[in-house]
C-alpha cells in the first residue's frame, strides 16, 4: 500500500486550538465558551469557496484541508484560531492509520 509522503516542514502555520463547553443561561437556553486547547503546528491548504445567495443575504463558506501531526484529543466540533480567522473542525481522520498525521477538512467561520 502507497501512502502520500507529508513532509513535516510545511507545518508553518501556527494555530490555536480551542474547544468548547456550554454555559447555562437560566432561561433554558446556553451560553457557548471557547477555551484554549493548545497550539500546533500546521498546513493549511485551501480547497473550495462557494457563494450563495438566498433570503437577501449572500452566504459565503470556505472549507480547507488542515494536516497536522497526530493527537488523541483532537475531535470534530473543536476549532482552530489564526489570529482573527476561525476555522471549525468539520472531519477529522488519520489517513494512513499509521498515527503519525491527521487530516481534518475544516469551513472558515465568519465570512
Amino acid at each position: 500500500m502507497r501512502t502520500e509522503f507529508i513532509d513535516p516542514g510545511s507545518f508553518r502555520h501556527e494555530l490555536v486550538l480551542e474547544t468548547v463547553s456550554t454555559i447555562p443561561d437560566g432561561a433554558g437556553g446556553y451560553t457557548e465558551a471557547w477555551a484554549e486547547a493548545g497550539t500546533i503546528f500546521a498546513r493549511i491548504e485551501p480547497l473550495a469557496a462557494k457563494s450563495r445567495y438566498g433570503a437577501d443575504q449572500t452566504l459565503e463558506k470556505v472549507t480547507h484541508r488542515v494536516t497536522l501531526r497526530y493527537r488523541e484529543d483532537l475531535r470534530s466540533g473543536m476549532r482552530l484560531r489564526k489570529f482573527g480567522r476561525l476555522f471549525d473542525i468539520v472531519t477529522v481522520h488519520d489517513p494512513d492509520e499509521t498515527g503519525r498525521y491527521l487530516i481534518c477538512t475544516v469551513t472558515e467561520a465568519g465570512l
